[in-house]
């Protein structure tokens, strides 16, 4: 049984996130979602509030389970029995980034592969700091997040339905 894990602050799950995970559910046998604890950057929703909003994303993938974490990355890889890291692509310059943190998580765990999926066209420009500034400015997100994601975030910035 091969098991990958999906890291991630996920502030919040996007479609992008979705679509991803959901390639990745048939391909490994289990996939598991860690949503970080303490990102370094400044969060909208709690680590609850994120797993939560996951969770219910993901409902309908009956081998994804989603859960928090905290610490060093391939460290939980390692807890959980994951022979692979799972990251996302949206767009060249992601892959820099991608390529250094891959390259020093074999570093740490050299027995955990970094696999990378690029996201579906449609979502390569999709980012959960985007979708927080659009809403927060009464922009339209929908078909970008999950409908209980749009929710979420029209509540966090104070929105009605109609507002957003």
């Amino acid at each position: 049984m091969i098991k990958a894990l999906y890291p991630g602050s996920f502030d919040p799950v996007t479609n992008g996130h979705l679509d991803v995970v959901t390639r990745a559910a048939n391909l490994f046998d289990e996939v598991v979602v860690a949503v970080y604890d303490t990102p370094s950057k400044s969060l909208l929703f709690s680590t609850e509030e994120r797993v939560d909003l996951f969770r219910r994303a993901a409902a309908n993938l009956l081998n994804v389970s989603v859960v928090p974490y905290s610490g060093l990355t391939v460290d939980f890889a390692h807890k959980i029995a994951a022979k692979a890291i799972l990251r996302g692509l949206r767009m060249g310059s992601d892959f820099e980034y991608e390529l250094q943190l891959a390259l020093m998580n074999r570093k740490l765990a050299p027995g955990i592969e970094t696999v990378c999926l690029m996201t579906t066209a449609e979502y390569q420009y999709v980012s959960s700091s985007l979708l927080k500034e659009a809403v927060s400015m009464k922009g339209n997100v929908k078909g970008l997040v999950p409908p209980h994601v749009l929710e979420a975030l029209q509540e966090k910035y104070g929105l009605t339905a109609r507002q957003a």
